[in-house]
Parts: C-alpha cells; structure tokens; sequence
C-alpha cells in the first residue's frame, strides 16, 4: 500500500487530494498544525480514514518526526500562507511558512529517506508582472507580493534539491483554482457566498475592489490529478496546470449573479478599488498547459461556467442551513 503525507491538508487542496489517494487505495496522513481550536471544517466528512499527525512548517522537527511517522512515499506540501493580500501585512512570516517551509520539508526528506517522491505546490502569482502570454514552464519570473516571491523561493529550492540530491521533486505552476472549499476571503468565494446570501435576502450589497483583473480560473478537484500525476511519471518536472482561458472579476460576478437568478447585478455590487488595493497588482494571467496534456495526459474537465455554478450553488444550500 502506497503512503502519501500531505501538509496543508486542512486547506483547500488537500482534502480533495486526500480524496483521490483514498480513491486510489493509499494510506493517507496529514500534517495539521496543533491549535486550541483545530479548523478541521474541510476533512471531518473523511473521518478517521485520514490519519492526523501534528506538525508546523516552521518547526523542521516537526516535519522531520512527520516523515519518519508516515513513512511515506508520497510526500505532497501544500501548505502555505496563501491569501496574497495578507503578504503584505505579514511579509517575513509569509516568508517562513511559504518560501523556508519548503526547505524544512526537503531537508528532511534528504535526511530521513531521499527515495520519497516529492510535489511542490508552486504558483501562477510567481510570473506577476507577465513578460509572455500565455504563460508556461519557461516564462521568466517576476512577482509582485511577498507571496509570489516566497513562492519562486519555493519553486527554485525545489529544483535545487531535485539537481543537488537526485530528490525525485516536481513543482506544480498552478493557475488559480477554486471550489466551495476556498476560503470565505478570496474573492471567488466571497462572490459566490455575498450572490447566496442576497439571493436569500441575508445581505443586500456586495463590496469588491476591481472588477478588471482576468484569471485562468479552474477547479481545485480537477488540478490535485495533476499533483499526482506528476509523480508517477518516470522522472521528476515542473509543469503549468491552467485551463487556457481567463475570465475578469466581472466576468465571475455576472455568471454568478446569472446561475442564483438574479437580474442587473450593477444594483447589488460596490467596487471599492482604493480599499481594496494592494500596493502592486497583478493584472492578467493565462497559462500554456500544453506540456501537462502531452506528458501526464491532463487536462482539465470543469468549464468556468461550471466551476461558478458549483460555488454558487454550494454556498446557497450552506446559507440556507445557516438559517437566519
């Protein structure tokens, strides 16, 4: 029976990968940070077929007794401070959970077992400022937050230890996927849940910053594949998973406001740029899959229409458990 580690289990990846190496007959173990109040919300449908170890990406032994615990031969690091906005308010701690976390995780590979198979979970914000579109495996870099410098930290100290120590290592460039498991605070969820909660007469506004920047946008449960496929393969890459079409945030909030039924959504939006600005923005990305659909055979198989409905529809029958 294979075994797989995934750190970042709680998040929104990981329980879908959870999912998929459940589906695939692998004895699965998550690394989960120990809080007074554990946010489990993600995985309690799994039950006990996950097995929990505690751990932190800032504590190598941690990670280290994880590894040796496991004894996997998966190991997949998910794990992140992943809320771009947040980078700029916490800039070193994003840091050490995104960019060292990494390190932390391949040190101990090397050190307990350099034969475990490694997934890196890198990031389109890594290109920023595009200097190519579509964007795709050799696209020169350039970041525009500390998220996507720590992510191209991340991404490099990969490939180092795959050249360095023959660490069978991949990183993923994921373009931007979502679900209804993506956090109530980046902007997908936040439109699907403010369009459920008007539709339900629970909110009568919605405040966005701009509606202008395009995203590649997919769907969590479609890109995990990919994770797992890379490490199958006969020898460790790096590959851009997107869907090759990006939409505009206003795109996403007429579809949305389109599948609640919910006519002129002009009424109910706000856009507060200045509130909502960061200091450097990233305004268009679309990725070049090409070489994950001629490798690992992937592609993606939800449309964007798709990916919206299922958040919106989602967080409508959330809402409605709610109550009031």
């Amino acid at each position: 029976m294979q075994r797989a580690l995934i750190t970042g289990i709680t998040g929104q990846d990981g329980p879908y990968l959870a999912e998929l190496l459940l589906s695939k007959g692998y004895k699965v173990y998550g690394l989960v940070r120990r809080l007074s109040t554990p946010n489990l919300e993600n995985i309690k449908h799994m039950g006990d077929k996950v097995n929990l170890i505690s751990g932190d990406l800032l504590d190598q032994g941690s990670i280290t007794d994880a590894i040796k615990e496991s004894e996997a031969d998966e190991v997949y690091n998910l794990a992140a401070q992943s809320f771009v906005k947040a980078s700029w308010d916490q800039p070193v701690l994003t840091g050490e959970f995104t960019a060292l976390g990494v390190t932390r995780v391949l040190e101990a590979i090397r050190t307990v077992n350099p034969k475990i198979k490694f997934y890196q979970a890198s990031s389109s914000e890594m290109f920023g400022k595009v200097t190519e579109t579509p964007q795709k495996e050799t696209t020169r870099f350039h970041p525009r937050s500390p998220y996507g410098v720590a992510k191209v930290y991340g991404h490099y100290i990969t490939v180092n230890y795959r050249e360095s120590y023959g660490i069978f290592a991949c990183s993923g460039i994921l373009f931007n996927h979502e679900s209804p498991r993506r956090g109530i605070e980046f902007v997908t969820r936040k439109i699907s849940n403010g369009v459920a909660r008007i539709k339900l007469g629970k909110q009568k506004k919605l405040e966005l910053g701009s509606l202008e920047p395009k995203r590649d946008w997919g769907f969590s449960g479609d890109y995990v594949e990919a994770m797992w496929l890379m490490l199958q393969q006969n020898k460790p890459d790096d590959y851009v998973i997107a869907t090759g079409e990006n939409h505009s945030v206003k795109e996403f909030v007429e579809t949305a406001f389109e599948i609640a039924g919910i006519e002129n959504w002009q009424k109910y939006v706000v856009s507060n740029v200045e509130t909502h600005m960061r200091p450097a923005e990233v305004d268009y990305l679309i990725g070049d899959a090409s070489k994950a659909k001629r490798v690992l055979g992937w592609k993606p198989k939800t449309t964007f229409r798709e990916l919206v409905e299922i958040m919106v529809k989602a967080d409508l029958e959330q809402e409605k458990r709610n109550g009031r």
